[in-house]
């Protein structure tokens, strides 16, 4: 008798950042990848690494870095042009 697992693994990891660069950061939202470039995403530009890895999921279309105090709508990445964004950093 061929048995096979009726429970698949469980996704522990819904979203990931997979790579920072000089232009901007890669996370891997369940299976789509997105890129926050530092020009439209300011605050992570000179954040410490391991507070930009920290990032949560609190629901399907929010992103939060409690460590940086930031949240962000996953819509506002998938459409930068579509919430203009205001910071003074300097």
């Amino acid at each position: 008798m061929n048995k096979k697992s009726v429970l698949l693994g469980t996704d522990i990891s819904q979203v990931e950042v997979t790579n920072i660069s000089p232009h901007g950061l890669w996370l891997l939202l369940h299976n789509e990848e997105l890129f926050l470039p530092f020009s439209e995403f300011p605050w992570f530009r000179d954040a410490n690494i391991s507070k930009i890895f920290n990032v949560e999921l609190p629901s399907p279309n929010h992103l939060y870095w409690s460590e940086l105090d930031i949240d962000i709508s996953v819509e506002s990445i998938r459409n930068p042009e579509c919430f203009p964004l205001f910071s003074q950093i300097g």
